[in-house]
């Protein structure tokens, strides 16, 4: 189990997320027209998966807007962005926002992306939504690049993520 802080305060994640080398974990999440989308869905792509609490909250939404601005100069990469935010939320955000080279899906109905990957938030004031990490998986489902965010208020390091891909 991971370690990080929420403003300085110490919280746990259910565990720690794959390992860099491994094989992506298989997922199931749902997209805005409530379709349900799986890792197999974009295989033969390069993927930065953008993980975070919400997309109501200033960091998470300055993470989807960096990763959008990025998305459309990366060839045969997708940028998905995770969270446990309802698909509607999602998609309010990203039409408000001006926001499509971004694929947002969400883990709201049974949370089993942030358990099988480890990152789900065990304890504090958000308990049961994801950790801010960032995973690259590259076209052959492996993945090269992971980062938990220590403080879950500080945005990633987008440019450690753009150079594994």
């Amino acid at each position: 189990m991971a370690k990080i802080t929420l403003q300085g305060n110490e919280i746990e994640t259910s565990g720690n997320l794959p390992e860099v080398g491994t094989k992506a974990p298989e997922f199931n999440l749902v997209a805005g027209d409530l379709s349900r989308k799986s890792l197999n869905d974009f295989k033969g792509k390069k993927l930065i998966l953008n993980i975070f609490p919400s997309v109501d909250t200033g960091t998470c939404a300055t993470s989807v807007r960096n990763f959008n601005e990025k998305a459309s100069q990366l060839d045969n990469t997708a940028v998905l962005c995770i969270s446990r935010d309802l698909p509607f939320a999602q998609g309010r955000f990203c039409g408000a926002e001006g926001l499509d080279n971004v694929v947002m899906l969400s883990d709201f109905s049974e949370g089993a992306f942030g358990k099988n990957y480890g990152l789900e938030i065990n304890n504090g004031p958000l308990a049961g939504l994801h950790s801010r990490c960032i995973i690259v998986v590259d076209e052959n489902g492996t993945i090269t690049h992971t980062e938990q965010v220590a403080e879950i208020a500080d945005e990633p390091n987008y440019e450690a993520a753009f150079n594994k891909l």
